[in-house]
């Protein structure tokens, strides 16, 4: 009885990892922490903004609208919003932007790093870099 409770324990341990290293789970892990790490500061962990200063992404209608719109300010930033065009590559921006648009009640489709680099070239902005000495923000 212990050798099956043993194997069965083993066998459910290694479903939860298989399922916590799949590309989507692990995407939406590297989401969370590119948000946190960049967007939590002004719109907050929650998503919520703070009111008369940084606006609310949960919920937000532009959150959830046109992913070129949404991904042009990152790229070029927007009122007080810096843009992150030298510090996100392609791929951290739309794996940031997709996390945002299907939490807190959003319900949008995600972007891809395809995305990102021909909207790049639509708008002007240079090809990510990965300069070490961007202080944009």
């Amino acid at each position: 009885m212990k050798e099956v409770l043993i194997k069965a324990a083993m066998v459910l341990v290694a479903a939860f990892a298989a399922a916590a290293s799949s590309p989507v789970r692990a995407q939406e892990m590297d989401g969370k922490a590119l948000f946190l790490k960049n967007c939590a500061a002004c719109h907050q962990p929650t998503g919520k903004g703070i009111p008369g200063a940084f606006p609310a992404l949960a919920g937000s209608k532009f959150v959830q609208g046109k992913g070129a719109e949404v991904a042009g300010v990152l790229l070029k930033g927007r009122g007080g919003m810096p843009d992150f065009s030298d510090s996100l590559s392609d791929r951290d921006i739309a794996t940031v932007l997709t996390f945002v648009r299907s939490n807190w009640g959003n319900k949008a489709d995600g972007l891809s790093e395809a995305d990102i680099g021909s909207l790049r070239t639509t708008l002007g902005v240079d090809p990510f870099g990965n300069s070490v000495m961007s202080n944009k923000h």
